[in-house]
């Protein structure tokens, strides 16, 4: 391992690796900043608590048309640029966060600064870019960074919690802001090194020019976009519908919300571990697709469980097996992207996907709300969200139904 870090290349595949990983880290704080504060600061202003939900979508929707932009400027100019517009606009709208006074303040500090040019700047473009770095491991490369997030909604719930307990959430938002200031944009100079030059690759089965002569004939790159941009939306649906309901599902069956919590910590813990090790080992060895295959398929099963388990040991395995389903899947269509489609625009490519992705989990986690509303009960939009799932799992299959083996010919 040493000798190895003694190559001044693969020194700085790992230095870049962690920044990454350091980076998306701490950027997604700001998500979780306005869901611990939420009854704070609608109890300060006399606010109903669409005000903060409305903020909170904003900067989901702000970060999946930022991202497509981001990914442009990432394939143009590098992540020099959208790293430090990130790293500033995160840092700044925690910051102008303390003094909001009205909610289309907020609404402007989450849709614009946290969202368009902030978190917009994460996921998409950090995955986009770690995949140029690397040329044997990026399955691996691509979870590691990806794990962030779940990594993200086990550190930072806790540490606003204790923080706004300690100073107020005004106080607890510029501390954050100025920590993301002092600490991203720093990383934002690492991120902004040239990755080494690619090696020259050669058309794979899917989007080769010409058919193999097994009769597996090509995708286009806009067909093969087109269809991962809608498996996307399959199972994000899915995922999100555990993701904002299971605490309440579970304080529905009778009990304690704070196990609630403990069931998402679990959820989010194993999802960490999925991307930072189920990845590198499926994706390096099978291909994104059939890695995807794999996760959307136990995640696909787990929810289907978790709409018929009551037992509270019962609630918290199906969780955690649903999230070592889930933590897998996003990671790996930047994986996809990159050894299917054409490395110069990777970036706003894998945004546009996650654009999709994203907008398929505002539409499960209205989902879960509106059915439960009308039925009672969580169990019927679980399984609507199987169905989303299978939805996925069909397209995912039908493009790997055209691919006769995986080859690392965009490797």
């Amino acid at each position: 391992m040493l000798s190895s870090l003694s190559d001044p290349v693969i020194r700085r595949r790992t230095v870049v690796l962690v920044a990454s990983l350091l980076f998306i880290l701490i950027g997604t704080g700001s998500i979780y900043f306005i869901v611990v504060a939420l009854k704070l600061i609608t109890a300060e202003f006399g606010w109903p608590r669409a005000v903060p939900s409305i903020a909170y979508a904003l900067q989901y929707a702000g970060a999946g048309v930022g991202g497509i932009f981001m990914g442009w400027c990432l394939d143009r100019r590098g992540m020099g640029i959208p790293a430090t517009v990130g790293a500033a606009m995160i840092g700044l709208g925690g910051i102008l966060t303390s003094y909001a006074s009205s909610p289309l303040e907020l609404y402007i500090i989450y849709g614009g600064m946290l969202g368009f040019f902030g978190r917009s700047t994460l996921f998409a473009p950090l995955t986009a870019n770690i995949t140029r770095w690397f040329e044997h491991n990026r399955s691996f490369a691509v979870g590691v960074v990806g794990s962030g997030q779940g990594l993200a909604g086990m550190i930072w719930p806790q540490a606003f919690h204790h923080l706004i307990a300690a100073v107020g959430w005004r106080q607890a938002a510029f501390y954050y802001g100025l920590f993301a200031l002092a600490t991203m944009l720093p990383l934002a100079l690492i991120l902004r090194q040239t990755p080494p030059a690619p090696t020259p690759r050669r058309p794979n089965a899917l989007t080769g020019p010409e058919p193999r002569a097994s009769g597996y004939a090509p995708i286009s790159p806009r067909a093969l976009q087109a269809a991962l941009s809608t498996a996307a939306i399959g199972c994000c649906v899915a995922m999100s519908l555990p993701l904002a309901h299971i605490v309440s599902h579970v304080s529905d069956l009778g009990y304690d919300p704070a196990r609630g919590a403990e069931t998402l910590s679990l959820m989010l813990a194993c999802s960490a571990l999925a991307s930072f090790f189920g990845v590198g080992f499926l994706g390096g060895r099978f291909g994104g697709l059939r890695a995807i295959f794999v996760f959307s398929s136990g995640q696909a099963l787990l929810l289907a469980t978790l709409a018929y388990v009551e037992s509270l040991p019962g609630l918290y395995v199906a969780a955690a097996l649903f999230g070592l389903g889930y933590g897998g899947i996003l990671p790996c269509y930047p994986v996809i992207v990159r050894e299917l489609l054409p490395a110069a625009s990777a970036g706003r490519r894998t945004g546009l996907v996650l654009l999709c992705a994203g907008g398929g989990m505002a539409l499960g986690s209205w989902l879960g709300g509106a059915v439960f509303d009308a039925t009672g009960t969580y169990r019927t939009a679980f399984l609507i969200g199987v169905a989303f799932n299978a939805g996925n799992l069909a397209i995912i299959a039908s493009l790997i139904a055209r691919t006769p083996r995986f080859e690392r010919a965009y490797a």
